[in-house]
């Protein structure tokens, strides 16, 4: 049943007053970590503080971290209190429900069920269903995973004010690439320290806005950005966006658009040395959705050559390492985490003072959103069966061609024991013929009026929607559930 979140009192703190705590708390950890340091040089300012703190401290190899254990992700309190009360979550009209026992992908029938059966007005058009539950697990996951490196969730994979809000309060940053993802992320409150400008190639007049709110960290792969940057946002640092490697196996391979060669490093930083701009660190990127994870050991390596050429130029020891995104949940996390530790303590275990980040975004936002497509027409040609919905490729479902997904429609309705299914063919709504979703479908018979759901449709989806042919994505609602 849709209706808004109730709160217990007591954990119901202003947001003035969650600030002059997180303040407290922030300046408590900045000075334990101060005294550590007298202790011992190399001791390790973490990268991110959250929220609902315990404070712990370990030996790892050669330094110490400081780690701050986020108590609420560990099953001690209420993560899921402070991202309601969030900007772009707490104006939502949410969902609440109870997963029990159920799996996954029941619970998330059960909510798209209840909204088709109880909404008030009636939802008789296609819409997502975003479970904030997915974002939290994964969010604990990448910690657990990654400790040591803060996620800037990538603004251009969703943008929805929901998932960018529960992130942000989560304590994730934001890898923004045009003026309107950083004007988003600046409304839910977030710092522009928390931002990085992540478009190696960027519109004038977009830098100049980056420079009128405080985004002074940029990326950069060219001489001619070096001089566009001085002449618009003479005050940004720059991260050098240096090519991934070859051979990722990668949905995208962005290496064919951005990115430094080896023998264009030095070049680059000499250039930016010149003009007076400083080069604070190093990015790369290993290709949207990478599945040989092996990767990422190479560009950590080829980012510390850049590290030691920056030195070697007489420049100030670079101290960030953006590590990209390519990351998918799942067990190629796993292994993608356990390769990027490994890189970083053989490459960098002598520079504890690097502040590491990457730029997840189909991670966090692929299998947190589901869409539910009403059945608007239908077709019977002897066994075949040919559907109309009313989402497609020139709506959320265009990541089918952005992104290649492999749509698996399912229907809404249970599936009755020994149901006859048929070979079907999935139409959009658009009079474009290519607009389908696939022809070899197995189905039960279905109905117009009756539901189809699309999992892990949280990635390029709506980002990429038009308004062709007068069916307009913007209009696709989004609900937000959260178990109680």
């Amino acid at each position: 049943m849709a209706h808004a979140p109730t709160v217990s009192v007591a954990l119901d703190l202003s947001i003035e007053l969650r600030a002059f705590l997180l303040e407290l708390e922030s300046r408590f950890l900045k000075l334990l970590v101060s005294g550590l340091q007298l202790l011992h040089p190399q001791v390790r300012w973490g990268p991110y503080i959250p929220l609902d703190l315990t404070i712990d401290v370990v030996r790892w190899g050669s330094f110490f971290l400081v780690d701050a254990f986020d108590m609420s992700l560990g099953g001690g309190g209420h993560p899921m209190q402070t991202v309601l009360l969030a900007p772009g979550v707490k104006d939502k009209k949410l969902v609440s429900f109870t997963s029990g026992a159920l799996k996954e992908k029941d619970a998330v029938t059960g909510i798209i069920r209840s909204i088709v059966d109880t909404a008030n007005p009636a939802q008789r058009s296609a819409f997502h269903v975003l479970d904030l539950n997915k974002v939290l697990d994964l969010f604990s996951s990448w910690r657990r995973a990654l400790p040591d490196v803060r996620p800037y969730y990538a603004v251009k994979c969703n943008p929805e004010p929901a998932i960018l809000g529960a992130l942000a309060a989560l304590g994730a940053g934001f890898d923004c690439a045009s003026r309107a993802e950083i004007e988003a992320v600046l409304r839910l409150g977030v710092q522009p320290s928390s931002i990085v400008y992540a478009n190696p190639c960027k519109p004038e007049t977009h830098l100049e806005y980056a420079a009128e709110v405080g985004v002074n960290l940029a990326t950069y792969d060219s001489e001619e950005e070096v001089a566009k940057v001085k002449r618009c946002h003479p005050k940004c640092e720059l991260l050098l966006r240096l090519k991934g490697p070859d051979g990722a196996e990668a949905k995208y391979n962005l290496g064919t658009k951005y990115g430094a060669h080896a023998d264009e490093v030095v070049p680059l930083l000499r250039a930016a040395q010149r003009s007076g701009i400083n080069v604070t660190g190093v990015s790369f990127h290993v290709g949207s959705g990478v599945s040989r994870v092996d990767v990422y050991r190479g560009a950590i390596e080829a980012a510390r050559a850049a590290f030691d050429e920056a030195v070697a130029v007489g420049m100030p020891p670079m101290r960030v390492l953006d590590i990209g995104g390519g990351f998918t949940a799942g067990a190629t996390f796993g292994e993608a985490a356990a390769v990027i530790n490994d890189a970083l303590l053989h490459y960098f275990g002598d520079l504890p003072c690097v502040e590491v980040i990457g730029e997840p975004g189909r991670y966090f936002a692929e299998t947190a959103f589901t869409l539910a497509a009403r059945v608007i027409g239908k077709r019977t040609r002897g066994e075949v069966r040919e559907y109309w919905i009313d989402d497609g490729l020139y709506g959320s479902l265009n990541c089918i061609l952005m992104d290649q997904y492999d749509p698996r429609p399912r229907p809404l309705a249970s599936p009755r024991p020994g149901e006859k299914t048929h070979t079907s063919t999935v139409f959009g709504p658009t009079c474009d013929a290519q607009d389908r979703m696939g022809t070899e479908h197995q189905l039960p018979e279905i109905s117009v009026g009756d539901w189809l759901i699309f999992d892990d449709m949280g990635a390029y989806s709506t980002a990429a929607g038009s308004k062709f042919n007068g069916f307009d994505t913007s209009e696709i609602k989004i609900y937000v559930a959260y178990s109680s």
